[in-house]
């Protein structure tokens, strides 16, 4: 079933395009190629193919957690603009009635 130029006029109006007679006469055989490789796709016989997400599987590739020592606090702090009581002091961002 091929689409008409009326068919196309239809969906431009429902999808609030304006379109001109020019433009539906050359939508209406493209839009109809468009429908006819969709079909295409469900013809295919896949009730022996099992749904996917992708075409290759996928495999997380972890690293080993490996404890290394870390910076001294007191370092870490001296190069932090403002410290309190052994930690970074930042403004409050949240008021007294939260």
């Amino acid at each position: 079933m091929a689409l008409t130029a009326a068919d196309v006029a239809r969906l431009g109006a429902l999808a609030r395009i304006r379109l001109t007679d020019e433009e539906l006469a050359h939508l209406a055989p493209q839009l109809d190629v468009i429908l006819a490789s969709v079909a295409s796709v469900a013809e295919l016989a896949t009730a022996d193919v099992p749904p996917t997400s992708h075409a290759l599987p996928l495999v997380n590739v972890y690293r080993a957690d490996v404890v290394t020592p870390s910076l001294p606090a007191a370092d870490v702090l001296a190069a932090a603009p403002a410290v309190e009581d052994g930690r970074f002091r930042v403004p409050r961002i949240l008021g007294e009635e939260s």
